[in-house]
């Protein structure tokens, strides 16, 4: 038996035999064209372009009924960006220019698009390479006259199955999923790309980033998939193979537990209320929370109204966007202002400039917005004007100092005086806040919190910069410790400042849907929770055995410890603390 581990997706498991798809890696070709041939050329690629576009649509009209609401947005994404200039339009001047074949144009331009995607520090926005890459390789593979694999290759029912593949794009998740597969494994990708979010939303359990994958798994070998530890055996016995049958029985009771949480309020047991909010990045995706009992959004990402096109959106636009989620929900609708950075603050939100050698540290999210004001007041304004459909708040991401604070909110001043003048109606309460993400705001977040009307804690950030590790980097993502002292300190900090100030404090990092850490969480002060809608009902009925006057005693004395080995065994003593232990995840 072999034991290979890369990143778990799903929190369930499988058993299927192995079906192994080797896409991504085929040779580009380079050459020149005469000049004769070049229209010729651009014809050709222009037809494989309209061949992709012909085939994502196909996909997404067999699309069915009982999916997800959000899986037509992963394949919209896709094809937003065939209409991207860079993929659709710079390729053709590169062979007017250069005579190069078509491949070889595509590839050369898309290459710029996918640097650019590398040097956004956000971990979400920057995972959008990979559906770059996704996007050029089909239709690559069209130029080249190759068959995708899961549109021909794999028709029929594929139940049972293990898909093995070095990279899957969301139409292929869906595609597959429509088959019947049991489960997938790539050799790429990462916990937050698009293909991994839509496989939690479809309930398929993955395993993703395992490199070189395919090399060590044959066609038709029996596979057990945790999407749990991120671990995959090959080669089964017996033995392995009834337990993970039977891991596969308690799940299938664990979800119809979970699901009758749905309802229920997420209270501790002695009687403290928590709110759980969604994080979400499209207006369709608000259609996914009554399924999971969310209260609200604590999170709405704008940038996808920014990327993959010429021109940034127009106020109207931004309006319509705004208050089509508002009017969906009657919970509160935490906007975040446009967080994206300096290489990317034209076309769209992208510059041509060259990138910054750390764009980690440059004009990006509220920096950029106070710098480019054709950017933020059109956004302000849109936000304002929607916010009479509900219960809107805007939330400034990447704080770091008081002076852009108040910028910030001169600026919020000056739209609401403007809109007022103009007789345009609008909530002229609508509470602003700040994220807090940055260790300096952190330190300082009593100055945020006289100031503001409520802060949310992004933890992603937060801890990267507190350890200066970035956590999708393979090298050194091992060093990304959420129980870092450190992070604790501040996140504590955070709260306690919110506390004193009056105003609500929220999470809404990768921690808040985690049930390591919501006891953890719950103990340093935490009463409202964002994250990704999957996750929220696992969260709940964490927060329902738990009692948060005993937790806010224990974690006391988990700030006051220095060992990192004792402080881990600490916030795991927390978790077995009054209740049974889990037979389906030990």
């Amino acid at each position: 038996m072999l034991a290979l581990s890369g990143t778990g997706i799903g929190r369930r498991v499988a058993i299927g035999k192995a079906m192994v798809l080797d896409r991504g890696h085929q040779e580009i070709p380079k050459y020149e064209v005469s000049k004769d041939q070049v229209q010729s050329e651009i014809e050709r690629f222009q037809s494989a372009l309209a061949r992709t576009r012909a085939e994502l649509r196909r996909i997404q009209q067999e699309i069915p009924d009982h999916a997800p609401q959000e899986t037509n947005a992963f394949i919209d994404v896709h094809l937003l960006m065939l209409q991207d200039p860079v993929i659709a339009e710079q390729p053709v001047r590169a062979m007017e220019e250069h005579s190069y074949n078509a491949e070889w144009a595509l590839k050369t331009q898309a290459d710029t698009l996918v640097e650019f995607f590398r040097n956004i520090e956000d971990p979400y926005l920057r995972s959008k390479k990979d559906d770059v890459h996704q996007v050029v390789n089909r239709i690559l593979e069209e130029l080249m006259m190759e068959n995708d694999p899961p549109a021909a290759a794999l028709d029929g029912n594929l139940a049972g199955r293990v898909v093995i593949a070095n990279d899957l794009t969301p139409a292929d998740a869906i595609t597959l999923h429509h088959r019947g597969i049991t489960a997938f494994v790539t050799s790429l990708g990462g916990p937050i790309s698009h293909t991994a979010i839509l496989a939690r939303s479809l309930g398929i359990p993955a395993v993703v980033g395992l490199h070189h994958a395919v090399q060590y798994i044959q066609n038709g070998d029996l596979l057990a998939v945790d999407g749990y530890t991120g671990t995959v055996l090959v080669g089964l016995d017996q033995t392995l193979l009834t337990e993970f049958q039977q891991r596969q029985t308690k799940q299938a009771q664990r979800e119809q537990q979970l699901a009758a949480l749905r309802s229920e309020p997420a209270i501790t047991r002695d009687g403290y209320p928590v709110d759980l909010l969604a994080n979400i990045e499209l207006p369709e995706e608000t259609d996914t929370l009554e399924r999971f009992g969310a209260n609200g959004v604590g999170l709405y990402r704008t940038e996808f109204l920014f990327m993959n096109r010429t021109e940034p959106p127009d106020e109207a636009e931004q309006y319509e966007a705004y208050r089509a989620v508002l009017d969906a929900l009657t919970g509160p609708i935490t906007i975040r202002t446009l967080d994206l950075g300096a290489d990317k603050q034209v076309d769209g939100g992208r510059a041509d400039g060259a990138a910054k050698i750390n764009p980690a540290l440059g004009l990006r999210a509220i920096r950029l917005c106070l710098s480019e004001p054709t950017l933020f007041r059109p956004q302000l304004r849109a936000i304002l004007r929607a916010s009479i459909h509900g219960r809107a708040r805007i939330m400034i991401p990447m704080l770091s100092s008081l002076s852009e604070l108040e910028q910030a909110l001169e600026i919020v001043r000056e739209v609401k005086h403007d809109l007022a003048r103009d007789g345009i109606e609008f909530d002229s309460k609508v509470p602003v806040g700040g994220m807090i993400e940055v260790p300096a705001a952190a330190i300082a977040a009593d100055l945020f919190a006289n100031r503001l009307d409520f802060l949310s804690i992004g933890t992603n950030d937060l801890i990267q910069y507190t350890l200066a590790i970035d956590r999708i980097d393979d090298e050194v993502n091992y060093l990304y410790d959420p129980l870092h002292p450190s992070v604790l300190r501040l996140i504590h900090n955070v709260i306690c400042a919110g506390r004193e100030a009056g105003i609500p404090v929220s999470l809404c990092g990768e921690m808040a849907g985690d049930p390591d850490y919501t006891r953890l969480l719950l103990g340093l002060g935490l009463v409202e929770f964002s994250m990704e809608p999957t996750r929220l009902l696992e969260i709940k009925e964490r927060v329902r055995t738990s009692e948060r006057e005993k937790l806010m005693g224990q974690t006391q004395q988990i700030l006051g410890c220095a060992d990192p080995a004792q402080l881990r065994m600490m916030v795991d003593q927390l978790n077995r603390d009054g209740e049974q232990k889990n037979e389906l995840f030990p």
